[in-house]
């Protein structure tokens, strides 16, 4: 695959670090950039933070010195705590595209490059969508935190040849840079946790060999994923949405609540976190490359991630409430307690109370918010 040695993705990839100085000299310029991120650095003061970002001329320098001390505040703040199962079953010199569920916008990948960090292993890059790279500095920011942009504004007939360029980076950067991937599943986050991986998605990772997609999808080495949050803090904007669309079905989320959903995901109070490695799935598809037939490639590996997170899943007494809610049962009720279906109950009541709809659906949106935290263990029921 020497071939690919030649390929340009200036246009996509994550910043060098002979361009890291540049690039932090421009962001800490930005009037927009100090707007918005020095309240976020408090109690240091500006000054202080501008000489921590100069201070760092690698990739590495900068998010151990400033986007970990960051995150680990985050983490402090919002969370109950985050962990990682599975993670030593990954060898250290083996690069993998991590394939998972999506529910916060910024914080899955970045949560996730933490834990690499604190169990000494090299940080994934991440997949980011073009959609919100609202503004310049974002950009800027997120290719410094070793993002390369999914073109996703671009006409029909670009697809086809962006898709490629897309598949051959993912390719170039797992086998010859020997660097991890994370990326989602689907575009977008799945809103009612129903988490399924899309077929177009597995279709664009074999775009670099299409002759044979099977062979194309083991060469990427693809490790599923199962991101489960206590609390999704946007539960209840995502409810909004579907309200949204149900009243309206030309609604689309506008800029204004893409950032809403960044900063909510963020500052909210999540719980406890829980990333689950899964197996990978290459020794699945070795025993079946001759079973099956080469249309069936897509639907037969996009069954096997679903099934490696389903399976992978870690619950909390909220999902098992939820499920029981949702299925109208008390089956499972061994695994929660009263109190918790008190706590369920007004902690829904809270997060309806904040939706901001003048024809609120109380019963609907109350709906949608149990099935975001019940559909997870229907899905993980389903392959048991």
């Amino acid at each position: 695959m020497e071939r690919y040695k030649l390929q340009n993705f200036d246009d996509i990839r994550p910043v060098h670090d002979s361009e890291v100085t540049n690039v932090i000299s421009g962001l800490l310029k930005d009037v927009s950039f100090r707007r918005a991120v020095e309240p976020l650095v408090a109690p240091l003061t500006w000054e202080m933070f501008s000489g921590a970002m100069m201070s760092c001329k690698t990739i590495y320098e900068f998010q151990r010195n400033i986007i970990y001390p960051f995150m680990k505040q985050i983490i402090a703040k919002t969370t109950d705590g985050v962990s990682a199962v599975g993670i030593d079953n990954l060898k250290k010199e083996e690069s993998y595209l991590f394939i998972s569920n999506h529910r916060d916008i910024v914080l899955d990948a970045a949560l996730l490059n933490i834990m690499f960090f604190d169990n000494d292993r090299n940080t994934s890059e991440i997949a980011i969508g073009d959609n919100l790279l609202i503004y310049p500095w974002i950009t800027d920011l997120v290719r410094l935190n070793k993002s390369f942009i999914v073109k996703r504004k671009v006409s029909i007939r670009e697809m086809l040849a962006t898709s490629k360029q897309l598949s051959e980076y993912i390719y170039d950067t797992i086998n010859r840079r020997n660097q991890s991937i994370w990326l989602a599943q689907r575009e977008g986050r799945s809103k009612d946790s129903d988490d399924r991986t899309q077929g177009s998605l597995l279709k664009m990772l074999t775009l670099y060999d299409r002759t044979e997609p099977l062979k194309a999808l083991q060469a990427l080495n693809i490790v599923p994923l199962a991101l489960s949050y206590e609390y999704d803090p946007c539960d209840y904007l995502k409810a909004k949405e579907f309200q949204q669309k149900r009243d309206n079905p030309e609604h689309v989320k506008s800029q204004s609540d893409d950032i809403e959903n960044m900063r909510t995901g963020i500052t909210g109070y999540k719980g406890k976190v829980v990333f689950s490695f899964g197996n990978p799935i290459n020794e699945k598809l070795e025993e079946t490359t001759d079973n099956v037939e080469k249309s069936d490639v897509l639907s037969f590996v996009s069954k096997s991630i679903d099934t490696e997170i389903f399976r992978s899943y870690y619950f909390f007494p909220i999902n098992w409430v939820a499920y029981d809610m949702m299925m109208g049962t008390i089956n499972h009720s061994d695994k929660y307690s009263d109190s918790d279906v008190e706590n369920f109950n007004s902690y829904l009541d809270r997060q309806i109370d904040k939706i901001d709809l003048p024809n609120k659906d109380y019963n609907f949106l109350r709906g949608k918010i149990i099935e975001m935290y019940g559909n997870t263990v229907k899905n993980q029921l389903s392959v048991k």
